[in-house]
């Protein structure tokens, strides 16, 4: 279509805008790119996918469109936006500029009703959703289609979400094609993304186009941020990274964020810098909601300096402010990594961006991988039981029947949903009938660009190039240049150097032994639907007592010792020396804490009287050795093995009631062993190389309690996670 002037339509976006960022002088005009997207939308009610980096201005694009089309008469905007966090800050801003907006999502649900009659009555611009709403069975056969018939404006933010091609693909997005689909015709739609290469760019331009050829409009601007300095240091171990960061935390700009790949080492380095000083908070997937907003919004007021968080602090946090982003360990997407980064220097002249690569990111990079779209034969065996049974099947009660884990079963489901083969609906899922196919081509494409990312990771941290410029070329940038500014560019701005106090400090605190492993207390769900006749409360008289291990395998301190020693391809070999020093450590301060054995600790237990190893096809000598240091460690009697009937089960990484069915009738207490518990007055150790799902150690601790043990207290060198 033809480019038209609209001077009257300009004037009028260029005061919403000035509303909108509360510039009183009114002096405030849009770029030439946020106008051609308005004018797209408004006047000729187009779709329009904008891809520009992050600050650019994406929200004041489909905000003055909003206002502008309702003047003239539209339907409320339906945002849909990936984010809690990004919703809280969209109310925000659209109230400056006399919008009034309202959100729908999980936890609001008493909330629905009011929203939908204050819709129905005029009173709402705009309509915040989550993508996890498109699918959910209420919402989408009561609320989307009269939100759809309604609707003013469509916008999709995040669009890359909807691109499995995007580093960061997610089901339920794929549900806005039948959104688009059902919209009435000259319903203006936007799309809007600050990460999308020219694959993922295409792949989203023609969704809007549900299939045909699309008619989006596509403004595609350069990804450069000028006030962005890249750099990477590169540091011997995890001691250094830690020690550096507790030295160099106060010479960054303002506030920032601490990004960590896991749960386990956000947690580890936030307890370290409180240790050393530092004003900090811990963001992750396991943060209450509660706590997230308070975390973010002590982000936003700089009262803390910085926040360690994983990706959980995704799309959508808007600091304009922030001063740093810091990655302790690589992401494995230059892609997401930009993205991340992009978090900062938004509004202020200068932002340090740092990466600190550790050797662990290789394997946790591996671990998630491993987490892609499941085989065909599992595919095939879910859809059977679902055309199989009677009635819709929920999550809990197809989850026993299926060997993945909820997560990954869930996920699946949506791809299938979205293909067609099945769908969700009140009670659960069910199969549709449909012909599906195995796109096997599809994931081992998708296989290898993940490969092919971690590769580019790689080579962003060696590169001697200018960083920014291989970021930007990454993301297909045809304007990507030298930025001036990087360390390579401009040489670096820090050193390596770490204090010896804080080095030794974080030495300590990584070297620091023991992690509590919780026991197994409740039966999973849907067990006799499988044939193992458990269900409920496991009998206080056959759980396991609270045990502990060495370390995580995630851990960035332990971790990194173990993760080695215990992958697939390592040897068998008897128990390092420094491991089972670590492990005596462990026993010590077990002994001393609550619930402990020694003298004087809190709630005291009776004294471990022996010592029993779990059998193992894959380590024998390791477990047996570690079973044999600690009874000579603590003077007690060996006093055999939990053997297997058979050949021991494979992998840990089905769902509980999978791993269950496996073990359920493996496991045995030879008669020998049996013998000496009986006469024993006192708990013993339960030993075993490492722990997943925890089931092995609660069967085990259930036969010999059942045997005669008097309690049972579980050790082993690592907890998988």
């Amino acid at each position: 279509m033809e480019h038209t002037s609209n001077p009257d339509l300009r004037t009028a976006a260029d005061t919403v805008l000035a509303r909108l960022v509360g510039d009183a002088s009114g002096e405030a005009k849009l770029r030439e790119d946020q106008w051609r997207a308005i004018e797209a939308l408004v006047a000729e009610r187009r779709r329009a996918l904008v891809v520009q980096r992050t600050g650019w201005g994406k929200s004041a694009v489909y905000f003055v469109a909003t206002a502008l089309l309702r003047d003239r008469g539209a339907g409320p905007t339906v945002i849909v936006s990936p984010l809690l966090a990004l919703m809280r800050n969209q109310v925000e801003a659209a109230a400056r500029a006399g919008i009034r907006a309202r959100t729908i999502n999980s936890s609001n649900t008493e909330e629905w009703d009011t929203v939908q009659d204050e819709i129905a009555a005029g009173e709402v611009d705009v309509l915040l959703v989550s993508p996890e709403r498109l699918n959910n069975p209420d919402f989408r056969d009561q609320v989307l289609p009269k939100l759809s018939a309604a609707t003013g404006l469509l916008v999709v933010d995040e669009a890359h979400c909807i691109s499995d091609w995007g580093h960061d693909f997610r089901p339920d997005y794929r549900r806005l094609r039948t959104m688009l689909t059902d919209l009435p015709p000259g319903v203006p739609v936007l799309a809007t993304t600050a990460t999308a290469n020219a694959r993922v760019t295409a792949d989203v331009a023609e969704q809007l186009g549900t299939g045909g050829t699309s008619d989006a409009l596509v403004l595609r601007g350069p990804l450069d941020r000028e006030s962005l300095s890249l750099g990477v240091l590169r540091l011997p171990d995890a001691a250094h990274r830690m020690a550096w960061l507790a030295d160099h935390l106060d010479r960054l700009p303002g506030s920032g964020i601490i990004y960590t790949l896991t749960v386990a080492a956000a947690e580890e380095v936030t307890a370290f810098l409180r240790q050393r000083g530092h004003t900090v908070a811990s963001y992750t997937g396991k943060t209450e909601n509660a706590d997230r907003q308070q975390a973010e919004d002590d982000l936003l007021a700089n009262r803390v300096k910085a926040l360690v968080a994983t990706s959980a602090l995704g799309m959508g946090f808007d600091k304009p402010d922030l001063g740093f982003v810091v990655h302790l360990g690589s992401p494995s997407s230059p892609i997401a990594y930009y993205q991340q980064v992009g978090r900062a220097g938004r509004g202020v002249e200068h932002a340090e961006v740092l990466l600190l690569p550790g050797k662990e990111d290789e394997a946790i990079w591996q671990y998630f991988a491993s987490l892609a779209f499941p085989s065909e034969e599992l595919v095939r065996r879910t859809l059977d039981i679902l055309g199989r049974a009677e009635r819709p099947l929920s999550l809990p009660a197809l989850e026993p029947l299926v060997e993945l884990r909820r997560s990954r079963l869930e996920t699946m489901l949506k791809v299938l949903d979205v293909d067609g083969a099945v769908k969700r609906v009140k009670g659960g899922w069910i199969a549709t009938g449909q012909p599906w196919t195995y796109d096997a081509e599809r994931y081992d494409w998708v296989a290898r660009q993940r490969e092919a990312e971690q590769q580019s990771m790689r080579d962003y941290a060696a590169t001697t190039e200018c960083r920014m410029e291989f970021l930007q070329r990454q993301l297909d940038d045809e304007g990507a240049k030298p930025c001036g500014q990087c360390d390579n560019c401009a040489g670096a701005r820090f050193t390596a150097d770490t204090s010896a106090d804080s080095l030794d400090a974080a030495r300590d605190d990584l070297g620091r032994a023991g992690v509590e492993v919780e026991p197994r207390r409740m039966w999973p769900t849907g067990l006799p639907a499988i044939g193992v006749d458990l269900k409920g409360r496991i009998p206080a008289k056959e759980q396991a007592a609270p045990g502990r291990a060495l370390g995580r395998l995630s851990d960035i301190g332990w971790g990194n010792r173990l993760r080695p020693m215990l992958a697939a391809q390592a040897p068998d070999g008897p128990v390092p020396d420094d491991v089972a020093k670590a492990v005596v450590t462990v026993l010590a301060d077990w002994a001393k804490g609550p619930g402990g054995w020694a003298q004087g600790a809190a709630e005291a237990q009776p004294r471990p009287v022996g010592v029993v190893t779990v059998a193992s096809s894959t380590r024998p000598q390791l477990i047996h050795s570690l079973g044999t240091r600690i009874a000579e460690i603590g003077r007690l009697p060996l006093l055999g093995t939990v053997e297997y009937a058979g050949e021991a089960p494979g992998g840990s990484r089905s769902n509980s009631a999978q791993r269950l069915k496996a073990l359920d009738g493996a496991l045995t207490v030879p008669d020998a062993l049996a013998t000496s518990l009986a006469g024993l007055d006192g708990p013993v150790f339960l030993v075993d190389d490492c722990t997943e799902t925890g089931w092995t150690l609660a069967v085990a601790a259930r036969l010999l309690r059942r045997a005669g043990a008097q309690g049972v207290l579980p050790l082993v060198l690592a907890v998988q996670g």
